[in-house]
């Protein structure tokens, strides 16, 4: 797996970056309206041989690939470009493509000329749009089954006024003089790739744009003070720049993917193709709309940069139309069997492949299920505790399959964090989900760690063997994600032991498990994130009861109550008062997850129904462009946070920093898995409604067990103000 780019992408990347923070600053931009195009940003760029950096070496041009393009255009994004960049970079490729207008190629890699795209077929709609159409000296466009250059005089562009000052001009393509460049099949996909090109280098563009707007944004909001207080610190703006930056990371990634997709030979490159534009276009104009909000009323005046990023942002996709269009034929080309001409891409650096040992540990996964698992025991099968078979359970042990997390010196397989991912999902296409497992590692690694040989021979080897199982005791009632709030307390007795009394919240398990590790207020005077310490509970003890509370996904929790519970100090793990440093231990663990793998169920079984499912006008529901466009959405979603969930991985393998990049993989997937699946109920009802066996009621299912997805684990809001503070620099908003 990687998310770098190449020492030398990095330099190019470099040397346009500077070029452009010079050449394309906020006043350039300001300078260059109202024909809304910069002559000497253009020359410059050319001199840089942007203009040609697409166009083969055959043809005179750098005869670079389509990811050093995107990485270009992510930096012209960022700074505004002042001209149709993107539609230059197409239009020139397909120039030398063709043939046969050497001079004006020339010319436009030269920054002499400018010649650009018509998005949609001149014959059909010969009056259209144009990006670059009030500067441009020729027009590349379709007309029925030829692709010709179309000169455009200057009397044929009128500028206007526009939503971005952009230099578009609206023109009659069909009554200027044009040269046909090539006919038949093969020209027309040639300008199609060409097509599905400029959506790569737009999307790309736009993700540059809104992180710029959103760094903007998150800076002021670092700074200004209001009743007080920084606005930063208020979570109704920190919130949704969370939300807003891994959307923006997401759109970027997709077209990553989509581009790694056609280089790997992929059939679903295509959708990825229109999701990355149509997912970047939502993502651009929901920041420019925050941002403003977070500036207040100067961020509606004329002096301020994020006007310019909130307009532009909107208005560059839009000549192509209506962005939700994009979605449609993502649809179309998932559901539907529409094929798309797709560009060559040349060297992607970027991979996703989880790896060999990582595939091999999912075959290993399966076989076991296969050679072990009956039809009978699948049914029972949930995500909860509820799912717990302490045979399964026992088996896994054995076969080395439970604790693949832990480290090898703990007793664990110490797989790497992208065999663990490998596992997680593998173990979701089985059914089986395994919260016994996953916070069985959590408590043998802090035994480990922090406990007396007495703990680790009582305890920790009943855990290994698979023996005994344990519960987590943090939340208490009226703390919900606040653990440092706990006041469960633990008073230590004249003979060393300890005494516990308190009650604790959301205990899942302790109706099926053995022990509890418990954090305990051990002093009530110390701040109240130092007071804490840690223990080891037998839920067996005298004085522990365990209540029922039942949610509406089918799964079970449990309210615990200690009254006058007694245990020997060796069971204490970790320093008294040095609970929080024990706790930390288990970050060891963390891996960035996420609920990716739970959507994809979910997106497989609603698809799965639309297949089945009748539609009012004959056919199946699958066949109906609402449902192609729908599943699309959640098919985008998935893929949006399996990337990020990869970036977590990625990063904390190479130590590339804490960029909240695991909350970002956990948040961002819970509330798409609760938007997508409400959407997929509706999509699929009445159908839906029903609990029973197969697609209907794993639909039904994952709809209700979205919502704990969003509290468990840590909940979105909290995990929101981790991503502000670490992934966007704003001030603290927790105590």
């Amino acid at each position: 797996m990687n998310f770098d780019v190449t020492d030398e992408q990095e330099m190019m990347r470099d040397m346009f970056a500077r070029f452009l923070d010079e050449n394309s600053s906020g006043p350039r931009v300001r300078a260059a309206a109202p024909s809304g195009f910069d002559p000497a940003l253009w020359a410059g760029l050319a001199e840089l041989g942007a203009l040609g950096l697409r166009v083969t070496e055959e043809a005179g041009g750098l005869g670079l690939g389509l990811f050093d393009a995107t990485l270009l255009m992510e930096e012209a994004g960022r700074t505004l470009v002042s001209g149709p960049l993107a539609e230059a970079l197409v239009a020139n490729r397909l120039l030398g493509q063709f043939g046969g207008h050497a001079d004006l190629l020339a010319q436009a890699m030269a920054g002499e000329a400018v010649v650009t795209l018509a998005m949609h077929d001149i014959a059909a709609q010969p009056k259209q749009w144009v990006a670059g159409g009030l500067v441009a000296e020729a027009v590349i466009a379709r007309r029925g089954s030829d692709v010709v250059l179309v000169s455009v005089p200057e009397s044929a562009r009128k500028a206007e006024d526009n939503l971005a000052g952009t230099p578009i001009a609206e023109l009659d393509l069909a009554g200027l003089d044009a040269t046909v460049l090539g006919s038949g099949d093969a020209a027309l996909a040639t300008f199609a790739a060409g097509i599905e090109e400029w959506k790569l280098l737009m999307a790309t563009a736009l993700s540059g744009l809104s992180r710029e707007a959103l760094r903007i944004a998150a800076e002021y909001a670092g700074e200004r003070k209001a009743f007080g207080v920084f606005i930063g610190t208020f979570q109704a703006l920190s919130h949704p720049m969370a939300d807003l930056i891994c959307e923006i990371d997401s759109a970027k990634f997709i077209a990553w993917q989509a581009m790694r997709s056609i280089a790997d030979g992929d059939d679903k490159a295509g959708a990825q193709i229109s999701l990355a534009l149509w997912y970047a276009a939502g993502a651009a104009g929901r920041t420019g709309r925050h941002a403003v909000q977070t500036f207040g009323g100067i961020g509606l005046t004329l002096e301020h940069d994020i006007h310019l990023y909130t307009l532009r942002g909107k208005a560059w996709p839009l000549v192509a139309g209506d962005p939700e269009d994009l979605l449609a034929e993502a649809g179309r080309r998932l559901y539907a069997g529409e094929t798309a001409s797709l560009p060559e891409v040349g060297e992607v650096p970027v991979e996703f492949d989880l790896g060999e040992d990582a595939r091999k540990i999912k075959a290993e996964i399966r076989d076991f299920f296969a050679n072990n698992v009956t039809d009978e025991q699948r049914a029972k099968f949930h995500f909860s505790w509820e799912g717990h078979n302490p045979v399964i359970h026992k088996q896994l042990v054995q076969a080395r399959l439970a604790y693949m997390q832990l480290p090898k010196d703990v007793g664990g397989r110490g797989l790497s964090p992208y065999e663990v991912t490998a596992a997680r999902d593998a173990f979701e296409e089985e059914g089986w989900n395994n919260p016994v497992a996953n916070v069985a590692q959590m408590v043998a690694l802090i035994i480990h760690r922090f406990g007396t040989d007495e703990l680790k021979h009582d305890v920790l080897s009943k855990v290994m063997s698979g023996d005994a199982v344990c519960s987590l005791g943090y939340s208490e009632p009226g703390c919900g994600s606040d653990v440092f709030a706990a006041q469960c307390k633990a008073t230590q007795l004249e003979d060393g032991s300890w005494r516990i009394d308190g009650t604790k919240m959301w205990t899942s398990g302790a109706n099926l498990t053995d022990y509890v590790l418990m954090l305990c207020r051990t002093d009530p005077d110390l701040p109240k994130h130092k007071g804490l310490t840690m223990f080891i509970v037998p839920l067996k003890a005298e004085g522990v009861t365990v209540q029922g509370v039942h949610t509406f996904m089918d799964e079970r929790t449990n309210i615990t109550f200690y009254d006058n519970v007694r245990i020997p100090d060796s069971w204490r793990l970790g320093d008294i008062n040095g609970g929080g440093r024990t706790m930390a231990a288990s970050l060891e663990l963390e891996h960035g997850g996420g609920f990716a793998k739970v959507q994809r169920v979910l997106l497989e079984a609603a698809t799965e129904l639309c297949r089945e499912i009748p539609a009012s006008g004959g056919g199946k529901l699958i066949d109906t462009p609402k449902a192609q466009a729908r599943l699309a959405r959640t098919y985008a979603n998935v893929v949006a946070s399996e990337l990020i969930a990869y970036r977590a991985n990625w990063t904390q393998v190479h130590g590339k920093g804490n960029g909240a990049y695991g909350p970002m993989a956990k948040v961002f997937s819970s509330e798409l898995l609760v938007t997508d699946s409400r959407d997929l109920l509706d999509l699929t009802a009445p159908y839906s409604l029903a609990k029973r066996n197969g697609p209907a009621g794993t639909v039904n299912l994952e709809f209700r067990h979205a919502f704990g997805t969003t509290i468990y684990g840590g909940s979105s809001q909290v995990h929101r103000s981790m991503i502000a503070e670490k992934g966007l620099g704003l001030p603290r908003s927790r105590n």
